[in-house]
């Protein structure tokens, strides 16, 4: 009998550490996940677009075969290779996360950009009707899936370096250390998925629900449904700007961290300098006003940083990479192709 209740309390003792490494993960990785909003936002605002055109019955179907792709991105390609880094190359981090910051103030400062000077043949732009119906949707989620993969490894990478430094000063060590970073990553990877593409269902089916309660009922639920249809393209427009102003924001906080972590304090240093004084004169918001400000410059950062990126990928690294790394993708396919045939 006494040996049952060791036993029981042995297992009890095992359960407490579990249940703590559980909420430590949990914790950690909610800390890891808020890092990555801006690049969480983006993806939010940018995903409905991939669904317009198509039949209301092919929403949803769409948008879990992007969230699919999205988790395969994620848990089967980035989380090794983020592991890797953490446990083979952790000096790699800073500057994937500084390539990660410049490809955010990009794509910010090129929608800014766009918006002030439409381009004459918007890219994106989808011609509903023509061609097979089923391949134009392999052809927008494969093309999602695309884009998720650059946002995914953005998020990973920016998770994977808050969870570094929340593990500097841990006990941890070897294999441990190594499960809870995986634990960590593989919950912000679910977590962000979710959030995500559950946002954007909602987001995308929101119209329908309106129409029925305000075509099939009457009284308030009719009002809010036809208040409902017309909100939604009024908040899809203000979730673009505040996933555009997010990106930059992010994008310039990653760059300016990473100078100062290169050794070029000065842009951090003013910052903060700037952001200790707008908080002193106001004390009663001190926190609040402090990180309004510091977001401020963040984002004047970013934003000069991705407009001098527009023209340096138009006319230099888009044509480098068209002279050298795609032919070495086709030859690469080809020698695939070869060696099945």
């Amino acid at each position: 009998m006494s040996g049952l209740i060791a036993l029981l309390d042995d297992v009890a003792g095992i359960a407490k550490v579990a249940a703590s490494s559980v909420d430590d993960i949990t914790s950690m990785a909610a800390k890891a996940g808020a890092k990555a909003a801006g690049a969480v936002i983006d993806d939010a605002a940018v995903t409905p677009k991939y669904v317009t055109g198509f039949d209301a019955s092919r929403e949803l179907p769409i948008i879990w075969k992007i969230a699919r792709g999205s988790i395969f991105n994620k848990i089967v390609i980035l989380l090794p290779i983020a592991l890797a880094l953490s446990a083979f190359a952790p000096w790699l981090i800073s500057p994937l996360l500084m390539l990660g910051g410049s490809y955010l103030c990009f794509e910010g400062a090129e929608k800014v950009y766009h918006a002030i000077a439409p381009p004459d043949d918007p890219h994106d732009k989808y011609e509903g009707g023509k061609g097979d119906p089923a391949t134009l949707e392999e052809t927008k989620v494969a093309g999602a899936i695309k884009t998720d993969f650059i946002l995914s490894a953005e998020i990973m990478t920016i998770a994977l370096n808050e969870v570094t430094a929340l593990m500097a000063d841990s006990t941890l060590s070897g294999g441990a250390k190594f499960a809870m970073e995986a634990g960590v990553l593989f919950v912000v990877a679910l977590a962000i998925t979710a959030v995500v593409y559950g946002s954007v269902a909602l987001i995308v089916k929101a119209d329908d629900v309106g129409v029925a309660m305000a075509s099939r009922r009457t009284g308030p639920l009719a009002a809010f449904g036809r208040g409902l249809v017309k909100f939604m393209p009024v908040f899809l427009k203000a979730l673009t700007i505040i996933g555009t102003a997010a990106m930059i924001w992010v994008g310039g906080n990653i760059i300016v961290h990473g100078l100062s972590e290169m050794g070029w304090h000065a842009p951090y240093e003013w910052i903060k300098h700037q952001a200790e004084g707008a908080a002193t004169a106001l004390p009663q918001l001190a926190g609040l006003v402090a990180w309004a400000v510091t977001a401020f410059f963040d984002g004047v950062i970013g934003l000069i940083w991705g407009l001098i990126l527009i023209p340096l990928s138009e006319y230099i690294l888009v044509p480098l990479a068209n002279v050298t790394l795609v032919p070495l993708i086709s030859g690469v396919k080809s020698l695939f192709g070869r060696s099945a045939g």
